[in-house]
């Protein structure tokens, strides 16, 4: 399924992208970094489109940006890590989200799983995924991914939460606490 990147409904105007941007900005996304490696070398890239769609089979999806140097590979790959970060992971979210630069030059700071996925070090945690579907969508691919295997370094609390909100990275912990949940 593909969804065009002119794709308006009829007799709909569209946002425009700047201010469907402004819109999102204001909507805080928790930050995980992907990686992969379908034959030609490991990629990774940060993403904040992460998002739990199933517990039970686990299910989760992330967008990749066409304009990505790692789209390519990540499209192509049938696994792939994501990595959920908290704010002690920072330097690789900006590792992830920086153009042009080797994200797996420091070989201390990553290896590879027994079944070849790059992995990083030392992160919250880990989750290796078969990836099971893949969607167009305008300037971007939605990969649909099964949750295999993962690790849990650190509980969420220890660190706080990495969210990206209005163009800055921020962490969430008891102090940024509102209202306990139900």
């Amino acid at each position: 399924m593909s969804i065009p990147a002119t794709s308006e409904p009829i007799g709909f105007a569209s946002l425009g992208s700047d201010e469907f941007k402004a819109l999102f900005r204001g909507h805080p996304g928790g930050v995980a970094v992907v990686t992969a490696d379908a034959g030609d070398g490991p990629v990774a890239l940060t993403a904040t489109s992460v998002a739990s769609v199933s517990a039970s089979p686990p299910l989760l999806v992330f967008s990749v940006s066409q304009l990505s140097s790692a789209s390519s590979v990540l499209v192509r790959a049938d696994t792939v890590v994501v990595h959920l970060l908290d704010a002690d992971d920072l330097s690789l979210a900006r590792l992830g989200a920086t153009s042009g630069v080797d994200r797996f030059a420091d070989t201390d700071r990553w290896s590879r799983l027994i079944t070849g996925e790059p992995v990083y070090a030392d992160v919250r945690a880990w989750v290796r995924c078969a990836v099971i579907g893949r969607m167009d969508a305008g300037g971007s691919t939605v990969i649909a991914a099964h949750a295999l295997q993962a690790q849990v370094t650190r509980d969420a609390a220890d660190g706080g939460a990495l969210v990206y909100h209005d163009r800055s990275w921020h962490r969430l912990g008891a102090h940024s606490r509102i209202e306990l949940s139900a």
